[in-house]
């Protein structure tokens, strides 16, 4: 009997329906089947339509697989303004604290004043000065190149806060970023330093100054063993300071000659070190991609063995060229459910995780905005993006990423290349969130202020605990520029 042409259309359906399989059998036995296999095809398909798994591709429990929302399009942000009309870029130095305040420091290029600190109040909607970095470091009137920025977040212990100070005044020669030459009248930089401020008093703590007059880029801390820990600029000591004993250790260079010069010693530096609270491990990136292990039982450095950043997923670099963070990780948190780090490669955008028992390193998902994933290029900043943080839920990350801009149907396109950190062009800020045991990426939208301007020079975030989410940008009111508070209030669109 000749099918009818409902019946070939059932054929083809189910074929098509169980061509998916992994298996063919299934597709093979429902073409050229008779009347009676056709009959039993609409039953089966009836019963998928009606939700019932007639015909499954396995048997075992699905795995959380990426998940993405669409995109809400665009998010309102609102400027703060601290009265610091000096403030320059800034990167990382902002955080959240356990009163439920959220600290920042903002940065200066201005050879007599340095980065100023606040606090902001949620509750009350009111921001605090805390004070002065170069006087909180001790150095006040010494007319030596001030304490302009603090490049590092901060780190809750025992009602104090911890971070560290760094040089913000540049001097720059082929077109790199370098140690700033003091003007006729001042000394040279004297050194980062590590520091506290006191959360019922705001007073200051100067703890101790990086060794070799470098400043501090990178730190973390170990609250449990009472330690803390630096990568200095722009050579890349590694340093660690213990606050019981008041023992500082210099433990060399790690990274070449880091960014201290041009040519073939040069390496970008890592700006994120990790701490494993189980044993006190940290952990940091070279330019090269490899993982060194600071072993607190130990004392010492080591070069983690098996396992790297050097993936074809992250691009290809040439590690002593300036521009890129080359295979560096860009930021990290520790993921305490997992025992593991996660953390985002800055050129690429691709999540990653780094299990230290493996060792292994697992590619996630490309974390950037929706429109830069649809242009398959890299974003304008030219070392990615530092703000990156898990959410007051310890399961979420939040990261402020950047995405291209379309006009007349074009993509905007900035310089070629750079050899230092800045962004090569005009772009927007994204915020995208990650769930980490839902695997589910949201593409938040683009951030705009309330005049239609957009965020720029975004290197930071913290999360208050309601959600709302905060950075420093740059900012333009009344015609003048500076970088100042940011919020995006909670909640989220979609949360």
């Amino acid at each position: 009997m000749i099918p009818t042409r409902m019946q070939k259309n059932v054929q083809k359906s189910l074929y098509f329906a169980a061509s998916l399989c992994t298996g063919s059998r299934l597709a093979r036995s429902v073409r050229g089947r008779g009347r009676a296999a056709l009959l039993v095809s609409a039953a089966v398909l009836l019963a998928v339509a009606s939700g019932l798994m007639i015909v499954a591709c396995g048997h075992q429990e699905p795995k959380p697989q990426p998940q993405t929302a669409a995109p809400s399009g665009r998010l309102e942000a609102r400027i703060y303004n601290s009265g610091f009309d000096l403030a320059h870029d800034s990167y990382n130095g902002i955080g959240t604290a356990s009163n439920g305040k959220i600290y920042y420091v903002l940065s200066s290029q201005d050879i007599n004043t340095g980065a100023q600190v606040y606090s902001y109040d949620p509750a009350a909607d009111k921001i605090q000065p805390l004070g002065d970095l170069t006087e909180a470091c001790g150095e006040k009137g010494l007319k030596a190149i001030p304490q302009n920025k603090s490049h590092v977040g901060f780190w809750e212990s025992s009602g104090k806060l911890y971070f560290a100070s760094h040089i913000g005044y540049y001097t720059i020669k082929n077109g790199m970023e370098t140690f700033g030459e003091p003007p006729a009248g001042y000394g040279p930089y004297l050194g980062g330093h590590f520091l506290s401020v006191d959360m019922t008093t705001g007073q200051f703590e100067n703890l101790v100054t990086a060794p070799h007059h470098e400043g501090i880029i990178a730190m973390a801390m170990d609250p449990a063993r009472g330690r803390l820990y630096g990568l200095t600029w722009p050579t890349g000591y590694f340093i660690r300071y213990d606050l019981a004993k008041k023992d500082l250790k210099d433990f060399g260079r790690v990274s070449d000659l880091g960014e201290s010069v041009r040519g073939p010693h040069y390496r970008t530096l890592c700006r994120s070190l990790v701490v494993d609270p189980a044993d006190g491990s940290v952990y940091f990136s070279t330019a090269e991609g490899t993982i060194l292990r600071y072993r607190y039982d130990q004392d010492a450095l080591e070069t983690v063995q098996g396992e790297d950043l050097k993936k074809d997923y992250f691009g290809v670099y040439d590690p002593a060229s300036p521009g890129t963070m080359g295979y560096n990780w860009r930021q990290t948190v520790w993921y305490a459910p997992g025992k593991m780090v996660y953390g985002v490669h800055g050129n690429s955008g691709y999540l990653f995780r780094f299990d230290p028992r493996g060792p292994r390193v697992e590619v996630l998902d490309r974390i950037t905005s929706e429109p830069s994933k649809r242009s398959g290029m890299f974003d304008e900043f030219s070392y990615g993006y530092l703000g990156f943080t898990l959410g007051p839920d310890h399961e979420t990350l939040y990261y402020l990423t950047g995405g291209p801009i379309y006009r007349d149907g074009k993509r905007v396109t900035g310089k070629a290349s750079t050899a230092k950190g800045e962004a090569k062009g005009e772009e927007d800020l994204h915020l995208i969130t990650y769930n980490i045991p839902a695997a589910k990426y949201v593409d938040h939208g683009a951030i705009f202020f309330a005049d239609g301007s957009r965020p720029a020079y975004v290197n930071s975030i913290a999360v208050g605990k309601d959600g709302a989410v905060y950075f420093l940008s740059r900012v333009t009111q009344e015609g003048k520029e500076r970088t100042d508070l940011v919020k995006i209030p909670a909640p989220l669109p979609g949360q």
